[in-house]
């Protein structure tokens, strides 16, 4: 199975991703975290996009289109995958659809003001990565993770200006994507404001109904 889902920065993407990867036996495959391994790792592509993620805006068509590719093109995506911050545009939808085309595509709804709860809130562990969060899922010792003991930081794009940033970009340059999704009748609509687990249950109908 193919799916791409869709949200705005904030909906839950990353999470619902994750659950679903485990319960369908398929890759996790998210832009925003090759992206930002590139960028650890300093290659070309992390030097060019460290900047404009930063700021909350999105990265060229270009550069996403052929970092997706070279991951499809990956053995262990070969019999289906979970695409989550890809696509994002109408050309970049196009270009899936040329090189693995979609079967499903989840869109999770969620309103501005929980979006800006979640992620100012969220904190990073800069050693090991594990996400938390200030109010919903607390370190034990403040501004320190529980498994390795790192520094748990903000991410640059969660800070509120950045947020509010990226929420215009993906109003103005995604939404589109619903529309075109719906008129090729791949388009599934999710409420993600629910608890992770709520959310998963109601994905779980969906694929029953459509079994």
């Amino acid at each position: 199975m193919r799916i791409v889902l869709l949200g705005p920065p904030g909906a839950g993407k990353g999470t619902f991703a994750e659950q679903a990867s485990k319960t369908l036996g398929l890759p996790h495959i998210s832009t925003g975290d090759l992206f930002r391994a590139a960028i650890k790792n300093e290659t070309d592509l992390g030097k060019k996009v460290k900047d404009i993620l930063a700021q909350g805006l999105l990265v060229p068509d270009d550069l996403t289109i052929g970092l997706v590719r070279q991951r499809l093109a990956e053995p262990d995506a070969q019999a289906g995958w979970i695409l989550d911050g890809f696509p994002r545009t109408i050309p970049q939808a196009e270009a899936l659809q040329e090189i693995s085309p979609v079967e499903m595509v989840i869109n999770l709804e969620v309103d501005d003001a929980l979006i800006l709860q979640r992620l100012t809130g969220r904190r990073i562990c800069r050693n090991c990565g594990r996400i938390y969060h200030i109010v919903s899922m607390p370190p034990k010792k403040d501004g320190v993770c529980d498994v390795c003991g790192g520094e748990l930081y903000t991410r640059p794009d969660d800070q509120e200006s950045a947020i509010k940033t990226r929420l215009a970009a993906y109003r103005e340059q995604t939404e589109p994507l619903v529309a075109w999704y719906d008129e090729k009748k791949l388009l599934v609509p999710l409420r993600g404001s629910g608890t992770p687990e709520s959310v998963y249950s109601a994905f779980e109908k969906i694929l029953q109904n459509r079994g």
